[in-house]
């Protein structure tokens, strides 16, 4: 890092207490604005809109950037609540991830104790609410840096729906709509505060339909042939399957629809079906032996059985050049500190953790390590497909009680309150300050790239590997 940055960034150092900064300044400008951020990020945890039925939430951050002066594209990549955000000229163009889709039942109020505010509603159990609102506020706090350095560059935001199992970017990438970028910046709600290198599992998924022949289950089920059976037979053979695919791989399933009365033989049953692994060839060909299941299946209960490909997503390659200027920001800005109210909360939201993921409620306030991590686990997300055609660095900020697992009820509880948005306002000032080094040194770009075009190799080309199938705008309906 040349000695100017080292400079700049020893003046954006954030802490606690307020420090006298100039107005242009992007961490002065966040730290002015939290509780107006506080408040739309709370707006879209209260509103919980499941995947490509945002409206409402993508409506206020779309509102938010356009008042802030950026050029609003709507309705991208053929998806009504996908959007994209433009601010300042030229290059580098320097995209920022959010998103704002909520999870399907998981409701919850910001307590520390399960309060569910209405059965069977969403919730924001993975906190995208937070994730939105702060790349949102990251890019608006690039205005006036932008203003003052005419030419250095374009910041764009990406709105992007249905993370959750949608595929929303998968569709923004196969549309073009990164191009023209030259790095891609995002963040996501956690547990702790990271910024390494990391990877993820790849991963395919289907619902797998199976139409038979309805009859009276006790009077005539000779006449019968029940889709049931035929989502049955598939489940049991994709488990004796487990023993034979490789041991990082995750299949997962839940039955979406078995029929509608017991002494009916069902005439369609439904299963829906995720594979993973952390390299997405691996996902194609685990996939294709699920599918193979499900025809095997079909054919022995005399049932006939289609399969609609959800989503498909690449593992996120990670790129080292651009992680270690995010986690040297991250390094800058620090961990979250609690207030004796919200250390309450936590001991709280602590106490109803499984033993084995309580920890220590102080490891908010610390950084993990930096590390380079080829291989993925855990989860999966649609980030995969932007890391492979731009170089895409991320964080993730203690949003939660550390211990706390994403898709809980714990999750939603801190999100929706000061501990989240501190969380939140963390990831908008990393974001913002590693925004302007890739401005002022792109170098940094440059080696990004190359190092981009080395880890996936020379032949690559880009295959979306939910094919060319339109955006499931309907698939949490």
């Amino acid at each position: 890092m040349t000695k100017h940055i080292s400079v700049i960034l020893s003046l954006l150092l954030y802490s606690c207490a307020a420090i006298p900064q100039t107005a242009s300044d992007p961490i002065s400008e966040l730290d002015s604005k939290y509780q107006h951020y506080s408040d739309i990020a709370q707006e879209i945890w209260e509103l919980a809109e499941v995947g490509y039925q945002e409206d409402k939430s993508a409506a206020l951050l779309k509102t938010e950037l356009r008042n802030a002066g950026f050029s609003i594209t709507e309705g991208v990549a053929d998806i009504p609540t996908a959007f994209t955000a433009s601010y300042g000229s030229g290059s580098p163009v320097i995209g920022i991830l959010g998103e704002y889709d909520a999870l399907p039942g998981v409701s919850q109020d910001h307590v520390p104790t399960r309060q569910i505010l209405k059965d069977g509603a969403a919730g924001h159990a993975c906190g995208h609410h937070l994730f939105g609102t702060a790349s949102a506020a990251a890019a608006i706090s690039l205005k006036s840096w932008i203003d003052q350095n005419p030419g250095k560059g374009t910041v764009r935001f990406y709105g992007t729906p249905a993370e959750e199992g949608g595929a929303g970017k998968v569709y923004m990438v196969r549309a073009g709509l990164f191009d023209d970028v030259d790095a891609v910046l995002h963040w996501h709600p956690g547990s702790s505060n990271g910024a390494s290198a990391s990877s993820s599992l790849s991963n395919m998924s289907a619902k797998f339909r199976f139409y038979g022949i309805a009859s009276h289950a006790a009077g005539a089920p000779w006449n019968g042939r029940s889709a049931l059976d035929g989502v049955e037979s598939m489940n049991y053979m994709v488990n004796l399957m487990r023993e034979h695919v490789p041991a990082e791989s995750r299949i997962h399933y839940v039955i979406t629809s078995g029929g509608e009365a017991p002494n009916v033989v069902p005439e369609f049953a439904e299963v829906f079906y995720y594979t993973r692994h952390p390299e997405m060839k691996w996902v194609k060909d685990i996939f294709g032996r699920v599918a193979k299941a499900a025809e095997a299946a079909a054919m022995g209960t005399e049932t006939r059985m289609e399969y609609e490909v959800i989503h498909g997503l690449y593992n996120v390659l990670p790129n080292e050049t651009l992680s270690k200027v995010m986690y040297k920001n991250l390094e800058q800005i620090g961990g979250v500190e609690y207030t004796p109210e919200e250390q309450a909360f936590a001991e709280k939201i602590k106490a109803t953790l499984f033993p084995a993921a309580r920890t220590d409620i102080g490891k908010a306030k610390e950084i993990a390590p930096f590390e380079v991590i080829n291989v993925g686990k855990g989860g999966s997300t649609d980030v995969g497909d932007v890391s492979w055609m731009v170089p895409t660095a991320g964080l993730r900020t203690a949003t939660w009680v550390p211990g706390t697992s994403a898709h809980t009820w714990q999750a939603v509880a801190a999100g929706g309150m000061s501990i989240g948005k501190k969380g939140m306002i963390n990831a908008a000032k990393t974001m913002a300050l590693t925004a302007i080094d890739l401005f002022q040194n792109p170098a940094v770009i440059v080696e990004a790239q190359k190092e981009l075009e080395r880890r996936r190799g020379e032949d690559f080309t880009y295959e979306a590997l939910l094919g060319d199938r339109l955006p499931p705008l309907d698939y949490r309906k």
